[in-house]
């Protein structure tokens, strides 16, 4: 089988403490299979950078620079890490056979990619990383995580537990994902409805490598909601049967009041008439709020405005000749020394 060209994209937002060790695992990790014949001597990293406020887009202009797998994808502003890494696998396949997609963090075991390349040359298409237990976890997340799954299953929604973003997928599949137009796009949900021959690798979570967390709880919960919007109409659904149900309890409320007032039975408080409206009354709120965030959505669609807007592309020089890697190097070290010209200023 010919060798693969495999392409590693890594979405970045704030991680200049753990880019220069994620290069030298991702790197070791290529040179290693590119030895034992498994991918192309052309694989590359393309790093994608969210609208970072620190250093990592200098940072991996510079790391490209020391390394020839080393390229990047700088964003013209923060989107998301969905709308980044979207952005990223839809600009790395036209210089790849197959893609896997990681965080810049470590916590995906780096090794696992050998495997998902393994079971890609044997024909799968899209291979997912599965975390193979949640022991590291607090009670708190591992019951949280466990709960979402188990909610977009009975969702009817196609999902593939304990797996996040880390995957591999073939160009063949790469081109199918493209002719998804949607804005509101959860990817974890998304891919699973290509098709296609999959394969599974599990992997034990690691800690992070350095720095702090992108996604704190609040982040987590609107990053929930969003993949079950936005895959899903069911939760219009059960919002129809909800009222569906409070009619005809409100029913019964009904008939029981009228025959406590014939027989003589009925007493005067006003408790069970505050619970009920309460009760209503969240209902009818929780009911328009789920109806406003479909709406939300409908309205973010129908706008059609672009998911990413590239600002820079660094190609990967591992696939110029040694022509045009020179020239690549020389426009780079010209690009930094502009950058600098414009910061100095500032300083004084």
């Amino acid at each position: 089988m010919k060798q693969p060209i495999l392409g590693i994209v890594v979405p970045c937002y704030n991680e200049e403490e753990v880019l220069e060790l994620t290069v030298v695992e991702l790197n070791g990790m290529l040179e290693g299979m590119e030895k034992e014949g498994l991918i192309s001597p052309e694989s590359f990293i393309m790093f994608v950078n969210d609208g970072s406020r620190d250093r990592t887009w200098p940072l991996i202009a510079e790391l490209s620079q020391r390394y020839s797998r080393v390229c990047g994808l700088n964003l013209a502003g923060n989107v998301g890490h969905q709308s980044a890494l979207l952005g990223g696998l839809m600009t790395a396949k036209r210089h790849a056979d197959c893609l896997v997609s990681i965080d810049a963090d470590l916590q995906d075991d780096v090794r696992a990619i050998r495997e998902m390349v393994l079971r890609y040359r044997e024909g799968c298409d899209i291979v997912y990383g599965v975390r193979s237990s949640r022991q590291r976890d607090t009670w708190f997340k591992r019951t949280t995580a466990e709960g979402f799954y188990k909610i977009m299953e009975g969702l009817g929604l196609r999902i593939v537990n304990n797996h996040a973003d880390y995957r591999l997928m073939s160009r063949r599949a790469l081109d199918e994902l493209a002719k998804f137009t949607e804005v509101n796009i959860f990817l974890r949900g998304m891919v699973p409805m290509l098709g296609f021959q999959t394969g599974v690798v599990y992997y034990e979570r690691l800690e992070r490598a350095a720095g702090e967390s992108k996604y704190p709880l609040k982040k987590m919960i609107s990053f929930a909601l969003e993949g079950i919007t936005s895959l899903s109409v069911k939760p219009i659904r059960m919002v129809t049967a909800a009222g569906f149900i409070v009619f005809a309890v409100s029913i019964v409320m009904a008939i029981y009041g009228i025959v406590s007032n014939l027989i003589g039975n009925a007493v005067s408080g006003w408790s069970s008439l505050i619970v009920s409206l309460w009760f209503i009354g969240g209902v009818q709120l929780l009911s328009i709020g789920l109806i406003g965030e479909y709406i939300g959505k409908i309205y973010r669609e129908v706008k059609r405005r672009p998911l990413y807007i590239v600002e820079k592309e660094l190609v990967p020089a591992v696939r110029l000749d040694k022509a045009e890697q020179s020239q690549h190097k020389t426009d780079l070290e010209a690009q930094q020394d502009a950058e600098s010209e414009r910061v100095l200023p500032a300083l004084y």
